[in-house]
């Protein structure tokens, strides 16, 4: 069990597990040398969540993963995982497909980050994550779509409008 504003990991330190979130939503942020949060991603029920950088490579973590609610997930170490690897094909092929999957959905985060206005982004938020805009504080949304709540409010007022 993690409790609502419970850490997974902290910046810095070395991430020792990969998390599968059972039930709850974690945040997966950063804060830069301003004292601003950015949200990676959201790690909902049945998604997995790692800093896989620091998971794999032993470095420390540039994020921290935080729960938004409270939470149950599982947790598997480096070396069950290695172990995993090693000993079931099955799991390897997995690992490998969850991968891919999650470096595709990261291209396209950044290319939609990149290409799509504010509006088009949060448009794609409700797509992507629709029971969560009620879920959790819009401060949230806001800082994973790369825009202050204020705009966030505007926006919102903007697509009851329409």
């Amino acid at each position: 069990s993690v409790r609502k504003k419970d850490f997974l990991l902290m910046n810095g330190d070395i991430c020792r597990y990969d998390y599968f979130v059972t039930s709850g939503c974690l945040k997966v942020c950063y804060t830069d040398e301003n004292g601003s949060e950015f949200i990676v991603k959201f790690a909902l029920e049945n998604w997995w969540v790692v800093d896989l950088d620091s998971f794999l490579n032993g470095t420390p973590s540039l994020f921290y993963i935080q729960a938004i609610e409270d939470s149950e997930v599982l947790q598997i170490s480096k070396k069950n995982y290695d172990a995993l690897h090693q000993k079931i094909p099955a799991f390897q092929k997995f690992s490998n497909e969850r991968w891919q999957n999650g470096f595709i959905a990261l291209q396209h985060r950044i290319m939609h980050d990149q290409s799509l206005t504010a509006e088009e982004r949060y448009e794609r938020f409700k797509e992507k994550y629709p029971t969560l805009e009620q879920r959790i504080p819009q401060k949230l949304i806001a800082a994973y779509l790369g825009i202050t709540p204020e705009f966030l409010s505007m926006l919102r007022k903007k697509c009851l409008v329409s």
